[in-house]
């Protein structure tokens, strides 16, 4: 390569302006972050003009080896390549890429090279990188998303709203997402090198990711650590003292970092929602719309049947099969992502579901979608990927079974309309719910569910034969929102739609279980014979204190009740159950005065002890997008039965905006104790004209 005098002196990426039109400065104003097929100029700086016939060419390299190169056409060709056009003259010219909308997403180097008439290379300027995202704004990228206030919650929103839980009484907890945060979008392109493929053949796996679907189903297999260099390594039983308890996590961005600060080794624990928010924030971060989503009573149907079996002993006990078994989590969490789907009929794009906790497994790997959410609502399970394990997730039936000393099974209990209640997901509009049940199935009961059901491969004739007519004696449980550390009463109601008496043995047994019905022990149990008069209805109550569930209730604070009653003259027993979550208390927050950028601000954090025991090793975790990373505070002393604990923590916002300051509460005998509170961080202006005033 000859030096020609160094024609080329410098070359700008005008990261600052091109940053904030293709809408990214939030990620960084200082590197050159772009979205594919919007254009983006930089600024080529010259000592002098140009020789008659010599002309610049663009060179750029996907790759740590630059495995794929790409150059960079001088003229508007389909559509389907990059290309550039020039302008200027002298000693500065104006170069405007063009991105196709398909184009590989990645960190991209950048040459400039001053070319001769003959062709050869005179000259070159490189060392320049820029990322390249997916664009949502774009009508030609498959993540196009018209709605421009869906597009600021999806993809711009920094916090979001998780829903947990019972489908009879919804809690939230406040998550900060972060995906703007520091060096966030670099780990989020790090998970994607360290793929499964990516490591097998990294040329094939860069050359891939112009493919929304192909790249959210390897972060969909990457958020956990199964089988892969995942992020994130899930327990749903404590202990937890390797690693942080699921609960105790408040962001994602504490977790990205921690995988990469590691050496790409995996952060111990999450759960269900930790695994959906940590897939939330790459998505979104990489620029496909996605939300998280909560399908409460959510069915896990190991063999396929579209039933999900309990079976219990005659004690009411759960009998664990050898190997899986199918369960019934109160809620589960996974995201949404919006793109187009080519390789469906028509009609199944736009919402798809990706489910990154590690159930089953799909083509070998511990991953689940993308699944169009119309092909779970209409049936159509032959689509990829994994729609028959997503219909059930929302449609299938709960069978309850005894089993009796001899080996026999005794069906006590069939529930069509458990599964997939309340699905629920963060409106777009504020920090409140929206409801969207109807985007994954029809109506309990309606015509269209049934031909949905026979479509999946369900005869409906079948599930029709499971219900019977209702008997004279029918059984419920009624109970207040208890709070956790109290004691409560559980009412059982036995009640007679017959003509006869009833003489009726009555079980009612409080076991603890945790959010995905592990079973953790028995609270309270009892026995006893109640007689039923006719057209009447007898009522038992079942006591639980503290002392006889805190030694056994999970993290969850959860205690499912089971009433089980047989009677002379009944063909079936009756079984009902019902799940009660002791609510926990709230941590407050108070940010007095106004909030500005870089400026320090102080907030006032309280704790009030509910139980009737101390509280050792009280620690508050602080974190918020914006405000400050996830910074922990220990409490040394025991904190006595009602005494109140108060901390003020100190931090410069980093960033203006409405943000949210997040704080967990945990201790050795309360845990996942939440409080929020907003925060608008303002831009100090000076004030030109007083200083003019009092200069004069």
């Amino acid at each position: 390569m000859a030096n020609h005098k160094g024609l080329i002196s410098d070359v700008d990426l005008r990261s600052r302006e091109n940053n904030s039109a293709h809408r990214t400065r939030e990620i960084d104003q200082k590197r050159l972050i772009v979205r594919r097929g919007q254009p983006f100029s930089i600024t080529v700086q010259c000592n002098g003009s140009l020789p008659p016939k010599h002309h610049l060419d663009l060179v750029l390299h996907l790759g740590k080896r630059d495995e794929v190169e790409i150059k960079v056409q001088k003229v508007h060709g389909a559509g389907d390549k990059w290309w550039f056009n020039q302008q200027g003259a002298q000693d500065e010219m104006l170069l405007t890429l063009h991105s196709p909308a398909d184009a590989i997403i990645g960190q991209y180097s950048l040459a400039v090279l001053l070319m001769s008439p003959d062709g050869h290379v005179l000259e070159k300027k490189d060392k320049m990188s820029f990322h390249l995202l997916y664009n949502p704004w774009c009508k030609d990228d498959v993540v196009y998303l018209p709605d421009e206030t869906q597009l600021q919650e999806y993809i711009m929103n920094e916090e979001g709203i998780i829903y947990m839980g019972t489908w009879e009484y919804i809690k939230s907890i406040h998550w900060n997402y972060g995906q703007f945060e520091d060096y966030v979008m670099d780990i989020c392109f790090e998970v994607l090198n360290n793929s499964n493929d990516a490591l097998r053949d990294s040329q094939m796996d860069i050359e891939q990711r112009f493919d929304p679907v192909y790249v959210s189903r390897i972060i969909t297999a990457m958020v956990n650590s199964n089988d892969d260099r995942g992020v994130l390594t899930g327990r749903w039983t404590e202990p937890y003292s390797d690693g942080v308890a699921p609960y105790r996590w408040t962001g994602s961005a504490p977790i990205l970092r921690q995988w990469s600060k590691a050496g790409v080794r995996a952060v111990k624990y999450g759960q269900c929602w930790v695994f959906a928010a940590v897939a939330c924030t790459v998505l979104r971060c990489l620029g496909i719309p996605t939300r998280l989503i909560t399908n409460f009573s959510s069915a896990h149907d190991v063999d396929g049947n579209l039933s999900i079996d309990f079976l219990l002993d005659e004690n009411l006990q759960p009998l664990e099969s050898r190997g899986g078994r199918d369960s019934s989590w109160n809620f589960h969490c996974w995201v949404e992502s919006w793109m187009r789907r080519d390789d469906l009929p028509k009609g199944n794009d736009g919402w798809q579901v990706l489910d990154p906790t590690p159930q089953e497994l799909s083509d070998g790997v511990f991953c689940c979608g993308p699944c169009p959410v119309t092909a779970v609502r209409e049936g159509n399970l032959g689509v990829k990927y994994d729609a028959p394990f997503v219909f059930a997730e929302v449609n299938a039936d709960i069978i309850h079974w005894i089993v009796q000393r001899n080996g026999q099974r005794r069906k006590v209990c069939v529930v069509f309309t458990t599964v997939g209640r309340n699905i629920s997901t963060k409106s777009v509009y504020g920090d409140f719910r929206d409801d969207v049940t109807v985007q994954y199935k029809y109506p309990e009961g309606s015509k269209k569910e049934r031909e949905v059901y026979e479509k999946a491969g369900r005869r409906v004739t079948d599930v029709l034969s499971d219900s019977s007519e209702p008997g004279r004696l029918q059984l419920s449980i009624k109970h207040a929102k208890p709070v956790f550390g109290t004691d409560f009463d559980v009412i059982i109601e036995v009640k007679n739609e017959g003509d006869q008496d009833a003489h009726v043995q009555l079980t009612m047994l409080a076991t603890a279980v945790t959010y995905s019905s592990l079973y953790r022990g028995n609270c309270q149990r009892q026995t006893t014979t109640v007689m039923v008069p006719a057209h009447k209805a007898q009522q038992e109550v079942l006591r639980l204190r503290y002392d006889d569930y805190a030694q056994c209730v999970s993290d969850d604070h959860l205690i499912r009740v089971k009433a089980f009653v047989e009677a002379p003259g009944e063909n079936e027993p009756l079984l009902t159950v019902t799940d009660i979550p002791l609510s926990r208390p709230d941590v407050f927050i108070q940010v007095p005065g106004k909030a500005f950028v870089r400026e320090q601000v102080k907030a006032s954090i309280s704790f009030t002890n509910p139980l009737p025991v101390p509280l050792k090793g009280g620690v508050f975790t602080v974190e918020g997008a914006g405000l400050l990373s996830s910074t922990k505070i220990h409490v040394s002393e025991d904190i006595s039965p009602g005494q109140t604990v108060s901390i003020v923590v100190s931090f410069s916002p980093m960033r203006t905006g409405v943000r949210k300051l997040l704080v967990d509460f945990d201790s050795d005998r309360l845990k996942d104790v939440k409080g929020v509170t907003t925060v608008v961080v303002r831009k100090k202006y000076r004030n030109i004209f007083a200083e003019i005033t009092e200069f004069y």
